[in-house]
């Protein structure tokens, strides 16, 4: 078992982080007490209010509040009533970005994604470096990517274009 990915790692600029969430290992510990090992291979960069696309561009509700404080923990969101996306939450307190996990190895797309974790609205929040249930772990890093424009967000206007889609 390799170290979870420090603090520090997350407070980061999200666009220096979602490159090297690739080949990091997400670690899942599932309520029966198993636990499941993923390889991160696809993600997507959310860069603050600014960025039309991110959840934080309609400013700090109760749904995006997690967004604005420090990095490091999970941002969570239902879409379509039936899918719990994952992000994860970096940079400084503040200032909102967040990481979508688009894709572990065997599951590509968010919603099955979100499926084959188990996630629900409980993981709202939660702590990456203090989480019994899931955490990123260190891993070498990978310097062979593929870069795209992100997914399903044409109505951002010049940000859907911006290649903020990292995979490998």
């Amino acid at each position: 078992m390799n170290e979870r990915l420090s603090l520090e790692f997350y407070l980061r600029d999200v666009l220096e982080v979602a490159p090297e969430l690739l080949g990091k290992p997400l670690v899942r510990q599932f309520a029966d007490g198993s636990q499941k090992q993923y390889m991160i291979t696809e993600v997507e960069a959310y860069r603050g209010a600014e960025d039309l696309a991110c959840h934080a561009a309609k400013g700090r509700t109760p749904r995006t509040e997690v967004m604005f404080q420090e990095g490091g923990k999970v941002y969570v969101y239902l879409i379509y009533g039936m899918y719990w996306l994952l992000n994860l939450v970096t940079g400084e307190e503040g200032y909102p970005s967040a990481v979508l996990i688009r894709g572990i190895d065997g599951f590509s797309g968010p919603g099955r994604l979100g499926r084959e974790l188990q996630l629900d609205k409980s993981f709202y929040g939660e702590n990456l470096q203090a989480s019994p249930r899931l955490w990123v772990e260190n891993a070498k890093p990978v310097t062979e990517y593929k870069t795209s424009k992100r997914i399903g967000i044409d109505y951002a206007g010049e940000w859907a274009n911006k290649m903020w889609r990292f995979y490998l």
